[in-house]
């Protein structure tokens, strides 16, 4: 059942009545269901969910021995291993902030998010303790050589927590400037793992592998928390690679993940797809970038029980605001799916007042997943929070069936003489080329018009396609003002951020560094 309750001071938000009360609960009650069941696999590693949770009970009493205590903030500087997933909770157990970092930032990066997080301790990879500050300063530091000496003493007891209280902080990817810290409640993942659940029908059968970063969003929630509400297994992949990936999966017999589109790709390009037994893949969650028509179409193809799932969510939205019922992927590909049963979406102008149904405006989202706001910065949280609604900087709409639909991150949409053109729009038709692997859009400078259209592509095969076929599949499916007037072809896959969404800020740079005047096609 859903109810409005009253949460983080002044917020009225729908929210499950039977939940879990904290993320550690969400661990405890995977014991309870299904205690003897694998709960996570890493290379020649595995856990019962019992075994698991005496581990990090025995983790979360390391940490108190070295003074961490509720609040704190302890950061995992991991990748995709075991101690990730031990650190994870026992932070939890003990009420203590977990702040996942991405091992692939800077020096300064990690310098910046330590400092301004406060951070305690850090658990790191062995190979990257240069990255860190000087040890004489915070944070301690716990290298993965050492992480044994964490498990020696049994665990004691489990630290009580507020269901608002934060449990994780996660950093944006700051694209536009400093990260912020975003602060995910144990209320919030709580209610992203049951909309998981439910939406998917997960329950202790069902395998998934994280091939995405755990440190991210999608990681964390999608498939940890996730995994753990539904008392499954976790299979943890160390990197994406396409080979990898599938012969993982099938050895595992995975039934669920979540990816992005760019690896759904990547895997049917390999020449011995066909050969690895998928059979067991139910499935297929994907979010960041729309899923070109051609992919669904081979996948429906080649695994037809496979369904793929539009997931759609921020950090600050603790992961999933829509999701597609995969029975509606094929006939809303356009769309990001239906607001999960405890969110509201709304569509405002910029004047703050809401649209008319099917109207375009940026999309505003609440509900108890929504984060109460960003670390140690009220003037953020202010600015980009109203009465518990996010503001998410994605210009959209919502149909009369409730579909929403994302046309153009705010600060992407391209002004093209006073024409509006939805960069997201112009890649979607872009993708539906069979020979088209990715594509991005952005706007140009130009003297006349203020904005000229600019794609960058990738081809599955490099040389089969030119710019000339290209502007004439668009030209058929789009108005003339939206057809890229330029295109760069790439060898290259697009640049992305942790998140997997592409980096249009370097894109233009690329653009900019080349000439000053606009692209001709090539």
């Amino acid at each position: 059942m859903i109810r409005s309750e009253a949460h983080f001071g002044d917020r009225v938000v729908r929210c499950f009545s039977e939940r879990p009360r904290s993320f550690f609960e969400v661990l405890a009650d995977a014991v309870k269901r299904n205690p003897g069941g694998e709960a996570l696999v890493s290379g020649n590693e595995r856990f019962t969910w019992r075994s698991l949770a005496e581990r990090v009970a025995r983790v979360a009493r390391g940490l108190t021995l070295q003074n961490i205590r509720q609040g704190e903030r302890v950061a995992l500087l991991l990748g995709n291993r075991v101690e990730f997933v031990l650190t994870l909770f026992a932070a939890a157990r003990l009420g203590a902030i977990a702040v996942p970092l991405n091992i692939r930032s800077s020096k300064a990066e990690l310098a910046y998010v330590l400092e301004h997080c406060g951070a305690k301790m850090v658990v790191h990879e062995s190979e990257l303790a240069d990255r860190l500050p000087p040890r004489p300063q915070r944070p301690q530091r716990i290298a993965i050589d050492d992480f044994a000496a964490l498990c020696e003493t049994p665990g004691g007891e489990t630290v009580a927590v507020e269901e608002e209280d934060t449990a994780v902080i996660l950093y944006t990817s700051g694209t536009t400037g400093r990260p912020k810290g975003a602060m995910l409640s144990h209320l919030g993942i709580v209610h992203s793992a049951l909309h998981y659940e439910r939406a998917m029908a997960l329950g202790p059968a069902d395998r998934s592998v994280a091939a995405v970063p755990l440190s991210h969003v999608t990681g964390l929630v999608a498939l940890i928390a996730t995994m753990a509400r539904c008392a499954g297994t976790l299979v943890l992949l160390p990197a994406f690679k396409a080979a990898d990936f599938l012969a993982l999966a099938a050895r595992e017999r995975m039934t669920h993940t979540v990816l992005v589109p760019a690896m759904y790709n990547l895997c049917l390009m390999q020449p011995d797809f066909a050969r690895h037994d998928l059979s067991q893949w139910r499935i297929g969650g994907y979010g960041g970038a729309p899923m070109p028509l051609p992919t669904i179409a081979h996948f429906a193809e080649k695994l037809p029980r496979l369904g793929l799932m539009n997931l759609s969510g921020a950090t600050e939205t603790t992961s999933p605001a829509t999701m597609m019922p995969a029975h509606e992927t094929a006939a809303h590909s356009d769309s990001v799916g239906l607001a999960v049963p405890c969110g509201e979406i709304r569509v405002m102008d910029d004047a703050g007042c809401e649209t008319a149904p099917g109207e375009s405006g940026e999309l505003w989202i609440r509900g108890p997943m929504v984060v109460r706001g960003y670390w140690n910065d009220a003037e953020a949280t202010a600015r980009e929070i109203t009465d518990g609604f996010w503001h998410s900087g994605d210009i959209g709409a919502v149909d009369a069936q409730g579909f929403v639909y994302v046309f153009d991150r705010k600060k992407d949409m391209i002004n093209r003489g006073g024409y509006k053109v939805y960069s997201a729009e112009v890649e979607s038709a872009l993708l539906e080329h069979a020979g088209v692997a990715e594509a991005a859009v952005v706007g140009v400078p130009c003297p006349v018009l203020g904005e000229r259209v600019h794609a960058f592509v990738t081809l599955r095969i490099p040389g089969t396609v030119d710019a000339t076929a290209l502007r004439a599949f668009c030209a058929e499916r789009l108005a003339d003002y939206k057809v890229p007037e330029s295109l760069t072809f790439r060898a290259d896959p697009l640049p992305r951020n942790a998140n997997g969404k592409v980096l249009k800020r370097a894109l233009r740079e690329e653009l900019s560094s080349a000439s000053a005047q606009p692209p001709t096609p090539r």
